[in-house]
């Protein structure tokens, strides 16, 4: 006994902060004088825990569910259910819950304790009554937020259109009242989007912006749609026509529109945003991150160095505290560190985009991130490779320390992107067969292979290599385009390239290369004005080199060669060395443009 003495002394302590959190000091002393705590409780509890101490989860659930009951206390009901829980016995704990609403009828965490209870229990139904009840005891300022967050609640069960349903029936008494209405089309929307039913999601979003055009729940709700579901977007965008100044969604926006790469139209937003909040550091840094995709380094730099400013200036404010959050990764914090060693990485990608290898090398000199070692070292040796010196350029990547399996894989794409850069094929090809052996069936290293496989004409086995990609991961929308487009550019098989392209667009709605490529299809089908259709939409999405030469040369075998040499020159002036547009511009004999 003398053993655990002091894990009484914590059983002490907590058995008086669980029948007096939350008072004032004042309010402690009053709550002693009328406590309901006698030596024979505060024994019975202080055996609780020693029991719990021990190992005797069962018996100490038994003891403090009795003391709760004794008592009222809502901590210790809480405590008793939380000792089921670590227990993992989860009727023991539903017992304790339903005990805890019944003495104490009114408390709001009671019934959320029993709902989400009876959902991890997979008792969905059973739900529904102390749902109900939960949302007739929220207050009404907070009974829309309520509404909105309960298809979070249910996000673990199977049958998500039983859930759709459900909530369906619970909703009804507060789908007509003014106070709730849209959010409850809102929480609707969003579960049957989870169905998934996307139209009637869609359509309940509808109606939840025309009840009340200014919230931003029915348009968080469509950036959740987009890309897949039409329409979706022209409600977002109809919102920001009307709330032009509302950068929290105009990021959204330019999020989801960067997730599907479509980065001309998220520049676009992410301007409005720095123009109406200049002094916002994120969307600087995503700017300049979406100008260097575009290769339009002249405009990168100052955005990023913009931003730079303004997180140098903060003295240690964290922007991931702003409610605008940065757009280059989701799931780590844009700590001030974090950002500006990404900016001075892509301020060094610019710098090489320029052909300004000192700057570049200057940039690179201000990482100081062990995470980010590994990349440093493989922008020093693209700088190198730029320079001609392809020896020294792979030589650094290997000497890169290897930490994880993954830091390896990234060391083998990284030299065959190097051997990429230079046109050496055939090495590159060498790098990733071997990397294959290594590390087999990897669907990135499978896809890459592929690659090269195309640049030595072996066409054979890049179809091989791309229908084990799609074998191994049928959802990989590169591998289905990247086949289609490669039929579509031999002029063979023409409706299985078709095929092959929808099926990708199907999988990324809108991704701007892949609509680059079923336009190509259309053209080499002979469907010209739905191939001019698609190019534009392409190209306005994302105006790269490619997708130039694809729609200029469409433009130019239907007579409209001035837009046709508008759209090279615009093309070669930021990257005159791209294959693509050369072959293109030499087949096609086009003289000056």
């Amino acid at each position: 006994m003398p053993a655990r003495l002091p894990h009484c002394m914590r059983a002490l302590a907590f058995a008086a902060s669980a029948l007096f959190a939350g008072l004032g000091a004042s309010a402690q002393q009053e709550q002693v004088t009328r406590s309901n705590l006698d030596a024979q409780l505060f024994y019975q509890l202080l055996i609780g825990e020693i029991e719990l101490r021990g190992g005797e989860a069962g018996t100490a659930y038994e003891v403090v569910l009795d003391a709760a009951r004794k008592t009222h206390d809502e901590q210790l009901f809480r405590h008793a259910t939380d000792i089921a829980l670590q227990a993992r016995a989860g009727e023991q704990a539903l017992g304790a819950v339903k005990q805890w609403r019944t003495d104490l009828p009114q408390s709001l965490d009671a019934h959320r304790y029993l709902v989400q209870l009876l959902i991890a229990l997979n008792r969905a139904p059973e739900t529904v009554e102390p749902l109900q009840s939960l949302l007739r005891l929220t207050p009404d300022n907070e009974r829309s937020n309520l509404i909105v967050s309960l298809p979070r609640f249910y996000s673990r069960l199977q049958d998500k259109q039983q859930v759709a349903g459900l909530l369906e029936q619970v909703l009804k008494p507060y789908a007509d009242q003014p106070a709730t209405r849209a959010a409850v089309h809102v929480a609707l929307g969003r579960a049957w989007l989870i169905a998934p039913n996307t139209t009637r999601a869609l359509e309940l979003a509808r109606t939840a912006q025309a009840e009340d055009p200014a919230a931003d729940g029915p348009v968080l709700l469509a950036l959740e749609m987009m890309p897949g579901a039409v329409g979706a977007e022209a409600l977002v965008q109809d919102y920001l026509k009307a709330n032009p100044k509302n950068s929290t969604i105009r990021m959204a926006y330019a999020r989801a529109l960067a997730n599907s790469q479509r980065y001309g139209d998220a520049v676009g937003q992410l301007e409005a945003v720095t123009r109406n909040e200049p002094a916002l550091s994120p969307p600087w840094l995503t700017l300049g991150a979406l100008y260097l995709e575009l290769r339009q380094p002249k405009l990168a730099i100052p955005a990023l160095e913009r931003y730079a400013q303004l997180v140098q200036g903060e003295a240690g404010k964290a922007p991931a505290a702003d409610p605008h959050a940065g757009l280059d990764d989701e799931d780590a914090p844009l700590t001030p560190d974090r950002g500006l060693t990404q900016a001075w990485l892509l301020l060094a990608q610019a710098a090489e985009q320029q052909n300004d290898f000192k700057s570049a090398e200057a940039w690179l000199k201000k990482v100081d991130s062990p995470q980010r070692a590994l990349e440093v070292q493989q922008r020093r040796a693209s700088l190198l490779a730029r320079q001609g010196k392809v020896r020294e350029a792979r030589e650094l990547i290997r000497r890169a320390p290897e930490k994880t399996e993954d830091d390896a894989r990234a060391k083998v794409l990284a030299e065959a992107q190097i051997l990429r850069d230079v046109k050496s094929w055939s090495e590159a090809n060498n790098v990733l067969a071997q990397a294959n052996r290594k590390f087999p069936d990897d669907v990135d290293l499978l896809y890459e292979q592929s690659m090269m496989a195309e640049k030595l004409n072996r066409m054979d086995e890049m179809e091989r290599l791309l229908r084990r990609v799609i074998e191994l991961k049928p959802d990989h929308h590169h591998a289905y385009n990247a086949l289609g487009y490669s039929l579509a550019e031999r002029n063979v098989r023409l409706p299985e390239a078709k095929s092959l392209i929808e099926k990708a667009l199907e999988i990324a709605p809108g991704e701007p290369f892949i609509t680059d490529s079923l336009g190509w299809v259309q053209y080499r089908i002979g469907n010209r004005d739905e191939a001019l259709r698609l190019l534009r939409g392409a190209y306005q999405s994302r105006p790269d080199p490619e997708i130039a030469a694809h729609l200029g040369e469409v433009l130019w075998v239907t007579g409209q060669r001035d837009e046709a040499k508008r759209v090279w020159r615009e093309a070669r002036s930021k990257d005159s060395a791209n294959d693509v547009l050369r072959e293109t511009l030499a087949r096609l004999r086009v003289g000056d443009l």
